[in-house]
């Protein structure tokens, strides 16, 4: 096994016994970059020097003091939304041409704390205004989409190109393309890691979270990254445990919703994933039918929220410069001028009562059981062809390819619960299959939990994707 192959997890273990130097490491991913970076197209840019600088300087301090923590000499990655001091931050966009940043975010901050090393910057799609990424390819098919908007991030990892990457979530943008090239993703609760120094997309909407091959690794990057910064008016404390055993499940709550979620998906997901909750109750979990609350109104609600609040942050230069952003997104941040004020507001009220029916859902109401664990699919389908519009479904709908993508991982941005997808299997095409957890907000190690003991229970756990190769 070469280097570029090692989980987070496996490579800081073998790099804090000293078996494996991070130069070592860092020179096998970028080599691996650039092996397959042609193909796929993650990277906005490589900063190869820096990054094996810094490698060095890690490996130094390494042998001498000791590591810093898990993070220590591991290679990785930002999406080009994430500020990184003295690089460029274009959200894969003409319209930030020439914008370096000045200074780093507070993620890209603990991270340099933490001893992360900085690979470079991954593909978006423009602002983190889509679902697809057209910049990139699909790193189990080619010729399919990425996901989006964290594509660049997503395809980095499954393909070896980083051994973890940060991405952000406004409706999915984390889970979409983690689910469609079999990594794992985490958005966390609302506010948990700051968002000071990351492009915004919808303020009230933006989560910043991590994608990695395996979920203990994505509960390291959790660890390092979950802060409070003043600076950020979203921003609360919440302290995260270092360790999330796995292992069996008993006297915890599965809720298996019995509308929405599996409500056109197809054949394959609809398998793989109840196949995946019929595993966990072979774990110990009890399984507990539940409706998810104001379900019809939740794309709408989702819509409302994040249309008018791009439109107000990039208002100035749609107005100076709206040629240069793509047709797609030009067209949804034109559209979001025409939204009312009091269509916003209705927006937020109905938000705010979701909120407190999903509290109620996971508590428990007039005799029904409450949950520890929503358990449901990350997306209806795998990954759709590059230039597919729309879906035709079996009961005769037809709905775009982004509305598709969006509508099982809205809810968790609108209630700001954390959700995490994680493979569960394939369809016949060879392509991955997601299942979402989520869990009340701040109980982020309950869904990681979870996460971790259906991963322990299976073979293959964290396996690059193999078109890549």
């Amino acid at each position: 096994m070469q280097p570029f192959e090692l989980s987070l997890t496996e490579a800081s273990r073998a790099v804090r016994a000293r078996e494996l130097s991070p130069v070592e490491l860092t020179e096998s991913v970028l080599a691996r970059i650039a092996a397959v970076e042609g193909r796929l197209g993650a990277y906005v840019t490589v900063v190869a020097d820096a990054a094996l600088a810094a490698a060095v300087s890690a490996e130094r301090e390494i042998s001498g003091s000791g590591p810093r923590g898990p993070l220590h000499g591991i290679p990785m990655a930002l999406k080009d939304l994430i500020d990184a001091e003295g690089m460029p931050t274009t959200a894969s966009s003409h319209v930030r041409a020439g914008h370096v940043a000045e200074r780093d975010s507070r993620v890209a901050e603990r991270l340099g704390a933490a001893g992360a090393v900085l690979l470079g910057k991954t593909h978006t799609h423009e602002f983190a205004y889509g679902l697809t990424t057209p910049q990139t390819n699909n790193a189990w098919d080619h010729s399919r989409v990425a996901g989006g908007s964290s594509g660049g991030s997503a395809v980095a990892v499954a393909a070896g190109g980083a051994t973890f990457a940060m991405g952000t979530d406004t409706g999915g943008s984390i889970r979409v393309p983690a689910a469609l090239n079999g990594v794992v993703g985490l958005k966390p609760t609302y506010g948990l890691v700051p968002r000071t120094g990351v492009t915004s997309l919808s303020w009230s909407l933006d989560h910043v979270g991590p994608l990695a091959r395996t979920v203990q690794d994505v509960a390291l990057v959790l660890s390092a990254t979950a802060d409070h910064d003043p600076r950020d008016p979203a921003s609360v404390s919440g302290p995260m445990p270092d360790r999330f055993p796995g292992g069996d499940l008993r006297g915890l709550k599965v809720g298996v919703p019995r509308n929405h979620y599996f409500d056109r998906v197809t054949p394959e997901v609809e398998e793989s994933v109840r196949g995946a909750i019929e595993r966990l109750a072979e774990l110990g979990a009890e399984l507990v039918d539940v409706e998810i609350p104001m379900a019809r109104y939740i794309q709408a609600v989702q819509w409302g929220l994040m249309v008018p609040e791009a439109t107000a942050y990039h208002e100035r230069s749609l107005r100076a410069t709206p040629d240069l952003y793509a047709a797609d997104v030009r067209i949804l941040l034109e559209a979001g001028e025409l939204t009312s004020a009091g269509d916003y507001l209705r927006a937020q009220r109905a938000r705010t009562m979701m909120r407190d029916a999903w509290a109620r859902m996971f508590d428990g109401i007039d005799g029904i059981d409450g949950i520890d664990v929503l358990a449901a699919p990350t997306v209806p389908m795998t990954a759709a062809e590059a230039g597919q519009e729309a879906v035709e479904w079996a009961d005769g709908t037809t709905e775009s390819v982004s509305d598709s993508y969006v509508r099982l991982c809205a809810p968790a941005n609108i209630t700001g619960v954390p959700a995490l997808t994680l493979p569960v299997g394939h369809d016949r095409a060879g392509l991955p299959i997601g299942m979402q957890l989520m869990a009340r907000p701040f109980h982020d190690a309950t869904v990681l939990r979870v996460g971790r003991a259906y991963e322990e229970s299976v073979a293959g756990a964290g396996r690059l994707a193999p078109l890549a190769a």
